[in-house]
């Protein structure tokens, strides 16, 4: 069984400051969500005084649509949906499969008689 929350609102102190007063402000939903996107770079100040750059780039397993293409997609599953239905269409292509672009045959090797 749970306790009442026997707190008085009034006499609640949450340790917040009254300059620390957000009464009328609204924060920016993902205000750094298109930077994150396209990629960044760190910068790291070390105690020695040098500078090391870390590039992170676009996550992963993203692609970008253009925006015709968006037109006819409106989510992720419609466009998984298509390009499922174009890969069925192929006819037995393995994907990712490469052909060798060079033959590599091996010369049978010289015996030659040892000295006696």
């Amino acid at each position: 069984m749970k306790k009442a929350n026997n707190i008085i609102p009034e006499n609640y102190d949450d340790g917040m400051l009254p300059e620390y007063n957000f009464a009328g402000k609204k924060g920016v939903r993902g205000k750094y969500h298109q930077a994150m996107k396209e990629g960044y770079t760190v910068r790291i100040h070390n105690e020695d005084g040098t500078v090391s750059e870390q590039k992170f780039g676009p996550l992963e397993n993203t692609v970008k649509l253009d925006p015709d293409v968006i037109a006819h997609f409106p989510d992720s599953e419609s466009v998984n949906k298509a390009l499922r239905t174009l890969i069925s269409a192929i006819p037995n292509k393995q994907v990712g499969e490469k052909k060798a672009k060079y033959k590599v045959s091996k010369k049978p090797v010289k015996k030659t008689a040892a000295p006696k």
